[in-house]
């Protein structure tokens, strides 16, 4: 690891660890954000001029998305083209002084560049590489592109959302960027434990020219799909779409309340189940014994929730929730952004928290999503926001880059920025 400075905040486990990001979008910048999160300094790398296209993503003002200031929050953001000779030279001084490297080019691009793994590897050999594509980097489809909308679908995910009478949704956010991100963070922090591991039994390090951590977007997403093949393995069966429900599972769904809002309910433990119909007033189907297991409520599903939501319907959400609070029924509100920002319980662990954003030119306080997990009683501090373009270039080139002889972009011909 690179050296750790004196008086490091402890709370912060990777403090002290370098990694250099060549991410664009989501996935491998959400595994950078992960990181820098809990304390590694991350030198995001960024094309000249345009930067990572997130900060376009959902721009409604100013030049930079939320977006990109989310995932990109705690990054030093360093302006280079890594098509040129100095744009990798650069690169490859700051893989010499780091211990990390994320990326999610098409397999090859960076071996185009000059950023293969055998350069990579000499560079640094103890270099630690996670690799995010949209199919891997083997197999006959590795060379295609593809975003997570793609994979959601390839993975088996997408057939599973939305209603069964009407085509394959998507859920709201790129779910399949985020959890290969998180796979890739995690992939990170498994090759620098084997590393210290291989220090410490004195072994050659495995560089990346042997080995990287491979993350696919469409196995990721796969890899969250539970028993899907297996069932179809098994039992032949063939999992469909169900809405709101789950399928096998009931009564689970979200249930319209008198005021017009929703809540969902997952009444659908066996020991649970009891207690929720005498709650709602139906004790015929509490003690009916075709409906002692799930297997039994599934096959009556409709006239489960038809008698929920006669229930519902004859209170507001607020009185619907302390009726089953008060019941040990699982049940929540469904929440839009306002209500997350004002619920006490997101408060009482610093889950919302504000940081000062320049937006279309004016400073504004904007909440942001705390640490996960938890390191503690609260969240972490969040880190500042994602940096504008380039804001760390001239800084990297005159401390971290210093005394290598590399031109730094931000300056002008001759300035002597050593």
């Amino acid at each position: 690891m690179t050296e750790r400075p004196v008086g490091l905040d402890r709370d912060r486990p990777l403090a002290g660890l370098r990694v250099v990001e060549l991410g664009n979008f989501i996935a491998a910048p959400t595994a950078g954000r992960l990181l820098a999160d809990f304390g590694a300094e991350v030198v995001k790398v960024e094309r000249p001029r345009t930067g990572d296209e997130l900060r376009n993503w959902r721009l409604y003002a100013g030049d930079t998305s939320m977006l990109y200031r989310t995932i990109n929050r705690g990054k030093r953001s360093v302006e280079l083209d890594m098509r040129t000779d100095a744009g990798r030279d650069a690169v490859l001084a700051l893989v010499e002084r780091s211990d990390a490297l994320l990326e999610n080019f098409r397999p090859r691009t960076l071996d185009r560049w000059g950023l293969g793994p055998e350069a990579l590897t000499r560079a640094n050999p103890e270099l630690v590489v996670a690799r995010v594509s949209a199919y891997g980097q083997t197999g006959p489809m590795s060379d295609r592109p593809g975003f997570a909308a793609v994979a959601e679908a390839f993975g088996g995910m997408r057939e599973l959302v939305g209603e069964p009478d009407r085509p394959p949704a998507r859920a709201g956010v790129s779910i399949g960027d985020s959890i290969a991100g998180l796979y890739a963070a995690f992939g990170i922090v498994m090759g620098l434990f084997d590393r210290e591991q291989r220090r410490r039994l004195a072994q050659p390090p495995v560089g990346p020219d042997v080995r990287s951590v491979d993350v696919a977007l469409h196995e990721a997403v796969f890899s969250m799909m539970e028993s899907l093949v297996p069932d179809y393995s098994a039992y032949d069966v063939l999992r469909e779409r169900t809405g709101g429900r789950m399928e096998g599972i009931a009564p689970s769904n979200a249930y319209e309340c008198g005021d017009g809002q929703s809540v969902v309910i997952a009444g659908n433990a066996d020991s649970i189940f009891g207690r929720f119909m005498r709650a709602i007033g139906r004790d015929d189907l509490a003690d009916d014994p075709a409906l002692a297991t799930n297997a039994g409520r599934w096959e009556r599903r409709d006239e489960l929730d038809g008698a929920i939501e006669d229930w519902t319907r004859t209170m507001d959400r607020a009185d619907v929730l302390a009726a089953l609070e008060t019941a040990g029924v699982p049940s929540g509100p469904i929440y839009v952004a306002p209500d997350i920002i004002d619920d006490p319980q997101y408060a009482a662990r610093d889950m919302v928290q504000r940081r000062s954003v320049d937006v279309a030119g004016r400073r504004r306080e904007v909440a942001f999503p705390g640490v996960v997990p938890l390191v503690g009683e609260r969240s972490l501090p969040v880190n500042d926001p994602g940096p504008d373009l380039g804001a760390d270039t001239h800084d990297v080139f005159t401390t971290l880059l210093a005394g290598t002889g590399l031109p730094c972009p931000h300056c002008a011909p001759g300035e002597d920025h050593r």
